[in-house]
């Protein structure tokens, strides 16, 4: 008898633990435009807001130029001034920064935009396209600094411009693209 009353107690537990969980997965995901979690959608999130200012943040003690949301902004060794080399599946990856973008508090380089080859805008600083990283998922991270990835080194965009780090790419880096 004890046990005929334990199971349908056990089971509206269960759907009460269900119900608690479904309401807070909903509400975890509202706030999922702001606070990208591991997903690709999630993660191009912070690109969105591509006409906010952008800003400057200190990174593992160095001053780098960042989203409006915090989030690491990157150059590509491989591309110019006038042209984005990565493309497709590369810019799964390294989402564009969408141009034109504006500069916030401590931010002095030169803001530009290119087109690239799907014919949208690219933010550019000190004439590099920008981009973020999927894999900055908070902002403060700087995962994909020094990354060789897609045929070339990744920076993080310093306020000073890439020129520094440029020495540290080689031409003929094959990039094995490490699944990038």
């Amino acid at each position: 008898m004890r046990n005929r009353w334990l199971a349908p107690a056990a089971l509206a537990g269960l759907a009460l633990i269900a119900a608690a969980c479904g309401t807070s997965s909903t509400a975890s995901n509202s706030g999922s435009a702001t606070k990208p979690s591991g997903s690709s959608s999630a993660a191009a999130s912070p690109v969105s807001a591509s006409t906010a200012a952008l800003k400057s943040a200190t990174i593992s003690g160095t001053k780098v130029v960042t989203n409006a949301q915090g989030f690491t902004l990157y150059w590509f060794a491989p591309d110019t001034a006038t042209k984005s080399s990565c493309n497709g599946a590369c810019a799964k990856f390294w989402p564009p920064v969408k141009g034109p973008a504006t500069a916030g508090s401590g931010v002095t380089g030169k803001l530009s935009t290119i087109t690239r080859s799907d014919g949208s805008a690219q933010a550019t600083y000190d004439g590099h396209p920008l981009y973020t990283f999927v894999s900055d998922t908070a902002p403060g991270q700087a995962k994909g600094n020094g990354l060789n990835a897609n045929g070339g080194v990744w920076h993080e965009m310093t306020l000073t411009g890439a020129t520094a780090a440029v020495a540290h790419s080689s031409p003929g880096s094959s990039g094995g693209g490490g699944g990038y």
